[in-house]
């Protein structure tokens, strides 16, 4: 009996022993190797996710480009004064049918986006849509100082727009190679998304060359690197960098329903956005090179339709006269395949190559004809059929007047919302078509302009005749067509 009740308590603690063994030797044989995460209590090392680890083994690090880059991009701030519509000019007359007018003063409105400095001595660079129209632009550094800035150029054909501050020794981010960037990479965009200042991003180049067509301007070049970075209202004008802390983009749009990011951002390359810059920097206009073709994307339809065997390259589908691609010989039907050996597929790809050079540059055009390859040297020309570079001002001595913006409050008594004033006339175009002294030029060619240099910008892009809209200090509403 006694031996009975042994086996009954011996045998489960011998058959425990032998299940334990089992399971030690189990877990040594098939021993994995395991990874563990270990969160600090020490507060001077905070664990930080910097580094995320590839299918290859090597750890793509987030540290080094941002802290190098976060202190060169900017807060930008402005402030336009909204005038309202007013529909009595002060007219007596006026006021006794219709009572007088409410006026309303005019009201600040505030904007918001980023800038990225490029130079130590204060040159910034940031979009157009960020401080068109501003009275007002103040820029906040990381550190927190604070300068008023002005505009040094604009260019809406890209949405860029150069301005400065007056300081020394600032830091700065260099301008990188985006030709370099490939599809998978990491970027990082560093900007100031609904205020928050100095806010990193990552995300890869998820393709490059993208036409979205947000832009208006006549001229328009859009080829975006498109990123999954997130970006918000408030990172326009910021920097895309690569982990080596170089410029490749300035990050503009999104693709949103909501306004707010849902996947996808878009930045203009740094090959486009510097030579942008640097033009404006140098001559306070973008010198812009034209090939003087009309070009459309070459699909499979288009190809079969022209018995074109390769699917390469880009249709010219017309050709201006006596431009540089008249003059070297190309025709209608031609395919352009490479710009000085890089190859072009897109519409876009081609404008971005394009708009790297000024007027007067030769560029090695690379060309399918009949199914054969031909190679052309063009020497480009500018907006107007020329050779020469536009400096900022030059337009206004052909016009031979001095133009500054209408004051606030000549533009409330008219009742419109812009318009550049001719202060003082001399020889010149505006003179022989009778335009008088105090005269507002609101609109060329029916598109609205808000400032001296956008005034500029536009009259470089146009030849032949040009009308001119406006109205007179006394109400008097006034056109006149001028020669360019």
């Amino acid at each position: 009996m006694f031996v009975m009740k042994a086996n009954r308590i011996l045998y489960p603690i011998l058959y425990s022993i032998i299940g334990g063994l089992i399971v030690l030797f189990s877990s040594n044989f098939f021993k994995t190797e395991t990874t563990s995460v270990v969160y600090s209590n020490n507060d001077s090392k905070p664990f930080r996710l910097t580094s995320i680890t590839t299918s290859a083994g090597e750890q793509t690090d987030f540290t080094y480009a941002a802290e190098l880059t976060v202190h060169g991009v900017v807060h930008v701030k402005t402030k336009a004064m909204q005038s309202q519509p007013s529909y009595s000019f002060g007219n007596p007359l006026f006021d006794y049918f219709f009572g007088p007018q409410f006026r309303q003063e005019p009201r600040p409105i505030m904007g918001s986006g980023s800038g990225v400095i490029i130079s130590k001595d204060g040159y910034i660079l940031t979009n157009n849509h960020v401080i068109n129209n501003a009275d007002n632009i103040e820029i906040v550094l990381n550190d927190k100082r604070s300068f008023d800035a002005e505009i040094i150029g604009t260019d809406p054909s890209t949405d860029l727009a150069v301005i400065k501050v007056d300081a020394e020794n600032l830091p700065f981010i260099p301008f990188g190679n985006s030709d370099n960037l490939k599809l998978g990479e990491w970027v990082l965009a560093v900007g100031n998304p609904f205020n928050l200042n100095s806010t990193v991003t990552a995300g890869i180049v998820s393709a490059k060359a993208r036409n979205i067509n947000i832009l208006s301007s006549n001229f328009a070049i859009e080829s975006f690197i498109q990123t999954d970075a997130a970006v918000n209202p408030g990172n326009s004008g910021g920097a895309l960098v690569n982990l080596s802390g170089e410029l490749v983009g300035i990050n503009t749009a999104i693709a949103s329903q909501t306004g707010n990011f849902t996947g996808y951002s878009f930045a203009v390359p740094s090959s486009i956005a510097q030579k942008v810059a640097m033009d404006i920097i140098e001559f306070g206009e973008v010198q812009r090179a034209i090939l003087g073709v009309t070009i459309r994307e070459l699909t499979a339809a288009l190809a079969k339709e022209n018995n074109i065997k390769e699917l390469k390259g880009v249709y010219i589908d017309g050709i201006s006269e006596n431009g540089a691609a008249a003059e070297i010989g190309l025709k209608k039907g031609d395919v352009i395949l490479e710009v000085n050996g890089v190859e072009v597929n897109s519409v876009t790809q081609l404008q971005e190559q394009i708009s790297r050079y000024r007027p007067m540059d030769k560029v090695e055009i690379l060309v399918n004809r009949d199914n054969k390859k031909k190679q052309y040297e063009a020497t480009l020309r500018n907006m107007r059929g020329g050779f020469e570079i536009v400096r900022s001002g030059e337009i206004a001595t052909v016009l031979g007047a001095e133009l500054q913006e209408a004051d606030v409050k000549t533009l409330r008594k008219l009742g419109i919302q812009h318009g550049i004033q001719v202060v003082k006339l001399k020889n010149g175009k505006l003179k022989d078509q009778g335009v008088k002294e105090g005269f507002i030029i609101t609109r060329i060619n029916r598109s609205n302009v808000k400032t001296v240099k956008e005034l500029n910008q536009i009259l470089q892009r146009l030849s032949g005749g040009v009308l001119i809209e406006g109205v007179y200090p006394n109400g008097m509403v006034a056109y006149y067509a001028i020669g360019l």
